[in-house]
């Protein structure tokens, strides 16, 4: 007895000994232990979805910011080196419109529809001299008044201070030629360097709602203050706005903002002086005569394929005849809206130039009825409908930054991102995004990572529903004497450059309105209705 109960104890101790072991195993080599046993989930995750305040909602995959941070360095790295820095030391030593020099490579008379027309641009400084670098901001156009007609030029920087203007004659006719000098090279670099060195051009002011009475505090993409900030987070794309927090009132009674310039410049003075008005947009091409194209008779018109998503654009991408546009490598054909909209379901999304088309489908489809949502001001949510044809538009307001001079609500507002995530999408449903203008007086990343995630939004939205329209457009042109610093269209030459390389790999349709607006000649941010006209019109080609 005594023999058996030793070795009972010696079996004991081997099986704790065992025992330990194997828990000490499994612990050492977790992951490969939960991973064999092909559970669903690990304990990491589980102890994560316990916590969620929230439980019952599905969980959206978490964006990596490391992920965006690494594009948007990626992008802005590319754009230093497209505008690299144009120190000056004075004002002649800088492009002159005046002094440089334009000359059309193998003229003749006449030119025959459809071939191109070069003219080689030599750009030369106040003293005559000829520069050995480029990185003008040259904007290009020919135009026929009489025919109501326009198109942009091409143009290519040798960055040796010579470019190639290249333009495509689309029609018959007496042609005139224009080459601007919207900011020479020096104007350019500057205004990059002080775009992205702050972002308290603009200040904005929140109203919060205290009983009867409301409180104003400071607000901003970043505050630089000790005082205590309200964050308004969007948790998942990671992008925030911030207000001073009013004393004894909650973050969440913010109800209205609007927002002024601020005096504040990071131009030095003399790089102020290339933005008065007579150094801003100035002709170069002065002394050309009319150009005279005729129809030729080897010239045989070349069938194009109706317009649709995904297709590639030319540069430039079309042209204006009689006041319509023309796709250069598509066709548009005239359709009748009211029957082309019937059982859509369109969202509008983005900035004010998007809230024309808004307009001009209300005062346009007779039937469609404008609904009160019991809201405010310019930028309030519109919301028009054709019960007996089922047509359903609206239109919202993007997410902060949104300028406005005007007191808004912000109850409603949201980013795009949102809107589309929980949009379930089918092919009688419409997107169409416009972002850019109100993003110009702020650092480029603030842009980039706001056109990241709507990429990133569309792609989960296609993935989930192919059949879904998806339409960009982009920006307008707009007035070109207004405050550069913070709204130069070359801030929005830009931002259309990101746009076309964040979007190019989706099946999207992309309505060129920076050729438009240049093509009609229109510097308006909200341009005539007729620009509109056209806009909507390669819309409802997408459509229909």
């Amino acid at each position: 007895m005594k023999i058996s109960a030793a070795n009972r104890r010696i079996l004991l101790v081997l099986l704790f000994i065992l025992a330990s072991w194997i828990i000490f195993t499994v612990f050492q080599n977790s992951t490969e232990f939960w991973t064999a046993l092909k559970l669903p989930i690990s304990l990491h995750q589980w102890n994560f979805i316990m916590k969620s305040p929230c439980p019952e909602a599905p969980l959206r995959p978490v964006i990596s910011p490391g992920e965006n941070d690494l594009r948007i360095k990626e992008i802005t790295q590319k754009l230093d080196q497209l505008i690299p820095p144009r120190p000056f030391a004075h004002l002649i030593l800088t492009t002159s419109a005046a002094h440089s020099r334009a000359s059309i490579l193998n003229p003749r008379d006449p030119y025959c529809r459809g071939e191109q027309l070069d003219v080689l641009l030599e750009v030369r400084d106040h003293l005559g001299r000829r520069k050995d670098y480029g990185g003008d901001f040259l904007r290009a156009r020919m135009s026929s008044p009489a025919l109501q007609a326009g198109a942009s030029g091409k143009v290519t920087d040798f960055n040796n201070g010579t470019y190639l203007v290249s333009f495509t004659l689309f029609w018959e006719g007496r042609v005139s030629l224009s080459v601007l000098l919207i900011h020479p090279s020096e104007g350019a670099s500057a205004l990059w360097r002080a775009r992205n060195q702050g972002y308290d051009r603009v200040i904005f002011t929140g109203q919060f709602a205290s009983g009867s009475s409301h409180v104003n505090t400071d607000c901003a993409l970043v505050l630089n203050t000790s005082a205590e900030l309200c964050q308004y987070l969007d948790a998942q794309d990671q992008e925030a706005f911030y207000c001073v927090r009013p004393r004894h009132t909650p973050c969440a009674a913010l109800t209205h903002m609007y927002s002024k310039n601020k005096e504040v410049s990071y131009l030095t003075k003399q790089e102020r002086s290339l933005f008065e008005r007579s150094n801003v947009g100035v002709e170069i091409v002065e002394n050309f005569n009319t150009i005279n194209v005729s129809t030729c008779n080897k010239q045989t018109v070349r069938m194009k394929k109706k317009c649709k998503l995904g297709m590639t654009s030319k540069i430039p991408s079309g042209h204006v005849w009689e006041d319509s546009w023309i796709p250069t490598s598509c066709s548009l054909i005239p359709i009748e809206m009211k029957k082309c909209l019937s059982g859509k379901f369109i969202y509008l999304m983005g900035d004010s130039t998007i809230r024309q088309w808004m307009e001009y489908f209300v005062k346009n489809i007779n039937t469609l009825k404008s609904v009160d949502l019991h809201e405010s001001g310019k930028l309030r949510h519109q919301l028009a409908v054709d019960l007996d044809r089922n047509i359903n538009i609206q239109w919202q307001k993007h997410g902060y930054p949104l300028i406005g001079s005007l007191t808004y609500s912000v109850k409603e507002i949201e980013y795009i991102t949102r809107v589309i995530d929980r949009t379930a999408g089918e092919k009688n449903t419409i997107i169409v995004i416009s972002l850019g203008q109100h993003f110009r007086p702020f650092p480029i990343d603030v842009f980039i990572r706001r056109a990241l995630n709507v990429h990133k939004a569309v792609q989960r939205l296609l993935l989930r529903s192919p059949d879904t329209v998806v339409v960009i457009k982009a920006e307008n042109t707009r007035e070109m004497y207004n405050d550069a610093e913070r709204f130069s269209d070359f801030h929005g030459y830009i931002q259309n450059l990101i746009m076309k390389d964040i979007f190019h790999d989706l099946n999207v349709g992309i309505i060129d309105a920076w050729d438009m607006t240049i093509a009609h000649g229109t510097n308006a941010v909200h341009p005539p209705q007729s620009v509109v006209r056209n806009q909507i019109n390669t819309l409802l080609n997408y459509i229909c």
